[in-house]
């Protein structure tokens, strides 16, 4: 028979971005930099944010939890990436995949609902100023993040058992640099009806709500903008949203593309391009974005840097 049941599969092979041997080299050492930039900025503003008091707000709560999520989500991926180029060995068993798998949308879908839930955050800031304190409660910040958490977790373990319940083909090649759910349905030779209708429903519905959310909210907010008399006061508040969106326009769109096209337009190689933007380099840009440029978290982190300095032994 061509294909063998799901119970004696054993492990997989990860194929890559690109299989040359000098550009393996090329990206192991822009990849480590990257991963090395991004979980290092995301802890400084998790820190950050934890030691200054003046910092313990919602938005802050919010981007804590961003942060946090972002150094998990790449290192779901990353991480193995850059151990199979560095031992040459492009394995990954069975179990390793489901659980990278399961890893990894819970952590994209995190990154979707955060984003949506800040865009959220801002509307009230902006367009109902006197009620943010009594709107956004820590009871609410809570259970936003609680219910974010529990939601995808649960969302992203059923697409790991439906995953679990197909049976594989004999060639085990994945043409991705990580076990994404796309990739390991190409190789499935059972009916795969069933994922698929969960990603476009189930899937669909999720990330409609956040683009929905996301929608609704800056449309406010450009409304409530547009109404300031100042046009520094308009470009200012401008430039903000503009960093954002352009942060979930990447995000957004390049999932959209990888998850939501039809199976006869997917490319392994357009999918593997748009999958490093969201995993990688969206995770890259988020500490700069919302943080580095942002002069409460860079005041909180020259303090945070220099009682470090006066605590450190000579």
């Amino acid at each position: 028979m061509g294909w063998e049941n799901l119970t004696s599969i054993s492990e997989f092979y990860l194929l890559g971005i690109f299989e040359q041997p000098e550009q393996q080299e090329v990206l192991f050492g822009l990849f480590l930099s990257m991963y090395l930039v991004t979980v290092a900025g995301n802890l400084l503003i998790i820190l950050a944010i934890i030691a200054d008091a003046h910092l313990h707000t919602p938005m802050y709560f919010f981007l804590a939890n961003l942060s946090l999520v972002d150094a998990c989500f790449m290192s779901t991926t990353v991480p193995k990436m850059l151990a199979n180029i560095w031992i040459q060995n492009q394995v990954i068993s069975y179990a390793g995949c489901l659980s990278q798998l399961y890893f990894f949308m819970l952590f994209v879908m995190l990154e979707a609902f955060l984003l949506a839930v800040m865009a959220y955050d801002r509307y009230v800031a902006i367009c109902h100023p006197l009620h943010y304190i009594m709107v956004m409660s820590p009871g609410l910040c809570i259970l936003l993040v609680s219910a974010s958490w529990i939601m995808n977790a649960l969302h992203s373990l059923l697409h790991t058992l439906l995953m679990n319940s197909l049976s594989f083909c004999a060639e085990h090649k994945i043409p991705h640099f990580f076990c994404d759910i796309n990739p390991l349905l190409s190789l499935s030779c059972t009916d795969p009806f069933i994922n698929e209708l969960t990603i476009f429903t189930i899937g669909g519905l999720a990330g409609l709500v956040c683009v929905l959310c996301l929608i609704i909210s800056y449309t406010h907010i450009f409304s409530t903008i547009l109404k300031i008399p100042s046009t520094q006061g308009k470009q200012k508040a401008f430039s903000t949203c503009s960093s954002h969106l352009s942060v979930v326009s990447l995000f957004f769109g390049t999932s959209f593309c990888v998850y939501f096209s039809p199976p006869s337009t997917r490319s392994a190689q357009k999918g593997t391009v748009a999958s490093v933007m969201y995993t990688v380099v969206t995770p890259v840009m988020n500490p700069f974005i919302y943080s580095l440029r942002n002069r409460d978290i860079k005041s909180s982190l020259r303090k945070l840097i220099w009682v470090k300095k006066i605590h450190s032994p000579l």
